[in-house]
């Protein structure tokens, strides 16, 4: 399984225009991290944010930044200026977070590369676009009203731009990628943790496929 020539740069057109799913990969041995990232870009999902859930996920943003040069790795679950710090230096090509500090926020803008930082409520958008950012991470998505509320926030925040992330599904991602201020989804279920174990790399790619189809 080969790597497809690589996207546009997140520098050249924003992360939320790559693809319309984002997988969300949570590594627990870096030695997976290559051929999985090898299997989203063949099924048509350059961007990849890896979580820094596990002790092997820097490691495994590394290796996917210098093996699979069709990939767009991004790191998530960035919660400090530190971890900025060390997924950029690993090769990091995006930031997304949970939720936002002043000093979070701080970092991720001096990284140098694009970044999503979460939120849940109007008083978060407001306060991002007050910062000058327009492009922000709904998280949790459907425990934080799902698409009824996004599609609320687009009429008076329609300058704001979003990545759902959170119990998002096959099923459920059409409908968020449907609306005018959604982008693209974050979701996990094109990696699921059984098809990782047993290394069935061709099951990803044929997941991954199914889920870049999903864009309206």
């Amino acid at each position: 399984m080969t790597s497809s020539a690589a996207p546009a740069a997140p520098s050249d057109a924003s992360v939320l225009d790559l693809a319309p799913v984002v997988p969300v990969v949570v590594l627990h041995d870096a030695a997976d991290a290559v051929p999985l990232a090898r299997a989203l870009v063949a099924g048509g999902l350059p961007a990849i944010e890896v979580t820094l859930r596990t002790p092997a996920a820097l490691e495994s943003i590394r290796a996917i930044a210098a093996e699979v040069p069709g990939a767009v790795v991004g790191a998530g679950t960035v919660i400090s200026p530190e971890h900025v710090r060390d997924t950029v230096d690993a090769g990091a090509r995006f930031l997304v977070s949970p939720g936002w500090t002043d000093a979070l926020l701080e970092a991720m803008k001096a990284s140098g590369v694009p970044f999503l930082p979460g939120v849940s409520t109007t008083s978060e958008v407001v306060a991002l676009l007050e910062r000058g950012v327009r492009e922000m991470k709904f998280f949790p998505a459907e425990a934080a009203g799902g698409t009824a509320y996004l599609k609320a926030l687009s009429a008076p925040l329609p300058q704001a731009r979003f990545c759902p992330t959170g119990g998002i599904s096959p099923a459920s991602a059409p409908s968020y990628l449907a609306l005018p201020n959604v982008g693209c989804v974050g979701g996990s279920w094109m990696v699921p943790g059984d098809a990782v174990a047993a290394k069935d790399w061709d099951r990803v790619a044929r997941l991954a496929a199914e889920a870049a189809a999903l864009a309206p």
